[in-house]
């Protein structure tokens, strides 16, 4: 736990919701169950295993003493969840949780929810992801009508917010979730967006024909959880989208592959493209973020940019 207890006594008053402790990458031995996270004006304390009473209360001290460095005027929020098999829990340890919660991410803003559930509205470590997304929808081809977007496994949309940000078109948002999309129908407003979103809360795979309607897209963004029994199973149906791409996108368009399984390595994906969807060639793996270091890169995160060819000059002519 010292590792955890250094990073606390070190860290700066986050402003932007953030990794500030990063246990689960094995950087830190005997600290592979903890993680770290703020959502400004809380933070959120996570273990994978079950810890005892005198931890917490030792990691609470460390806390109140940096947070009396740091912000000495303000109050310390935090919350404890712990995430071991038979001691699911969250707890809030300290102060209070702001109803609404909304927290920044390089000037985009998020509602998230850190006291209902395991999943907090926000993934912390796709914000590199989200970066990629606006640097490809802000330099997309400016002899190109403005970019159409597909965000499969939308969740709470915050791909759609930064691409719409960034002058996408449209974004079209698929997911199964009513909850989750309906955080990011209010994200949308939230960041000043009123027009561009739409929101199909359905089963992908029994969406095809809608979604096909309104294609084809300049950026195909597939984020799916890497296993939810009833929804999705990566090893199983990871296949049936990565068939569907090349009908999906425009000519020159990008399809941005996300994978957080770590079981599951590089070659998972890029097999798999090379055998269902030839046309599209690798483009880069995009970088997590520091905070989320790894020491297994093939375990981490995995985000894959994949494009489409352009059509040939000539056609390009014609058309």
């Amino acid at each position: 736990m010292q590792a955890l207890l250094n990073a606390i006594a070190t860290m700066a008053l986050p402003t932007d919701a953030q990794r500030v402790f990063h246990g689960r990458g094995g950087l830190y031995p005997g600290c592979e169950q903890w993680a770290l996270d703020a959502f400004p004006p809380v933070l959120v304390l996570t273990s994978f295993q079950a810890v005892s009473e005198d931890e917490l209360t030792a990691i609470g001290t460390a806390l109140s003493a940096r947070w009396h460095q740091i912000a000495p005027t303000q109050s310390l929020n935090w919350v404890f969840q712990c995430r071991a098999e038979g001691h699911i829990e969250t707890r809030l340890m300290s102060g209070t949780v702001p109803d609404p919660h909304v927290v920044t991410e390089n000037g985009t803003s998020f509602r998230v929810h850190v006291l209902k559930g395991q999943n907090h509205g926000l993934f912390l470590d796709m914000a590199e992801g989200r970066e990629w997304v606006r640097h490809m929808v802000r330099n997309y081809s400016s002899d190109q009508p403005r970019l159409k977007v597909l965000n499969l496994f939308a969740y709470t949309c915050a791909f759609s917010v930064v691409a719409l940000q960034a002058g996408a078109k449209q974004v079209v948002n698929v997911d199964m979730s009513h909850g989750a999309m309906a955080i990011g129908q209010q994200n949308h407003p939230l960041n000043s967006i009123s027009t561009g979103a739409t929101f199909l809360m359905h089963d992908i795979f029994k969406t095809w024909a809608k979604i096909t309607r309104s294609g084809p897209y300049g950026l195909v963004i597939v984020d799916p959880p890497s296993y939810q029994k009833g929804s999705f199973i990566a090893t199983k149906d990871y296949a049936k989208l990565m068939r569907r791409l090349p009908e999906l996108l425009a000519p020159g368009g990008f399809a941005l592959l996300c994978l957080n399984a770590p079981e599951l390595g590089l070659d998972f994906l890029q097999n798999q493209m090379q055998e269902l969807a030839p046309e599209l060639k690798f483009v880069e793996r995009v970088a997590n973020p520091a905070a989320f270091a790894d020491v297994s890169p093939e375990r981490s995160l995995k985000v894959l940019a994949y494009q489409m060819p352009p059509l040939p000059a000539s056609m390009e002519s014609a058309a």
